[in-house]
């Protein structure tokens, strides 16, 4: 019991200090770590950080099963798409458009792994459709993505669906080298996106210690020390509760956004995200076949 409190404490607490990630993002995008540079630099900071701890078990990664490892880089990847969103988008969306991926998850766990949908995961999809097309669309114009920054966000959720199918079925990695290879795929991906979104980054000497405290800090605790967390909590409780426990963060997002950026959500956009939220919760929620998963 003492351990599933743990673990949920632990969960509850990634979605919070994910829910503020946004702000130091911003932050050292304005000293100068423009676009994907700032995440690249992050995610560096982060392998540094984890490398100790990696070295030690280095030969884990040797004898780890080669999809869960491609998998797990996936993942990071697609959070790197996410965390270069906060600059280019409003965040509570970015946020949002991000939690849709359990409709990508439903859709691969029925048409490519072959596995039985309950009723209320299809539900879920309905919920989550309708809720995009409220959010996306409620102002007249089309329902898909309207910059860069909900497309990354949008874009992501989908690889992070096929990252996490990935890791549940393949992955047997403990949480340090995982956490390792999850901050390397995101360098990788934001070192090749960093080229096209800005250019070359100019850290003024004045701020050079600041960003390099920003990139260690959000580097160490949140792709470090949250995520390595977050796989070792994970596994100890059910689905059900890690998600309901990680939606803390669409509120803390949205709350902090509004507060410190300004960024108000018009009504279709609550009412949308409302949706998007719900369809979450269903995605999660338990059945009576959660756990089994029988081939069509």
């Amino acid at each position: 019991m003492r351990i599933t409190y743990l673990a949920s404490a632990i969960v509850l607490i990634t979605g919070v200090i994910w829910g503020i990630y946004w702000y130091p993002v911003r932050a050292i995008a304005d000293k100068g770590l423009d676009g994907a540079w700032g995440t690249g630099a992050i995610t560096l900071a982060a392998m540094l950080f984890l490398l100790p701890f990696v070295w030690r078990g280095r030969a884990a990664l040797g004898g780890a099963n080669r999809l869960g490892m491609i998998s797990i880089a996936m993942g990071g990847a697609a959070f790197a798409l996410y965390s270069i969103g906060f600059l280019y988008g409003k965040v509570a969306l970015v946020v949002l458009l991000w939690f849709f991926s359990p409709v990508w998850s439903v859709l691969i766990a029925r048409f490519l792994l072959g596995w039985k949908v309950p009723r209320l995961r299809l539900v879920a999809i309905a919920v989550g459709l309708v809720g995009l097309f409220i959010m996306l669309g409620g102002d007249g114009g089309l329902p898909v993505p309207r910059n860069l920054g909900e497309w990354m966000a949008f874009v992501g959720g989908l690889i992070w669906a096929f990252a996490t199918a990935g890791m549940r079925l393949k992955s047997d990695l403990a949480p340090a080298p995982a956490a390792f290879l999850f901050a390397l795929g995101a360098a990788v991906t934001s070192l090749l996106f960093a080229p096209f979104l800005e250019p070359l980054p100019r850290v003024a000497a004045g701020d050079a210690a600041a960003v390099a405290l920003g990139v260690a800090v959000t580097g160490g605790l949140w792709w470090g020390l949250s995520i390595a967390a977050l796989m070792w909590a994970a596994v100890r409780l059910d689905p059900a509760r890690v998600g309901i426990l990680l939606m803390t963060e669409v509120v803390l997002g949205a709350i902090t956004a509004a507060i410190f950026a300004g960024e108000a959500l018009s009504t279709a956009e609550m009412v949308g995200g409302a949706l998007v939220i719900l369809c979450g919760l269903l995605e999660v929620w338990p059945t009576k076949d959660a756990g089994q998963h029988h081939p069509a």
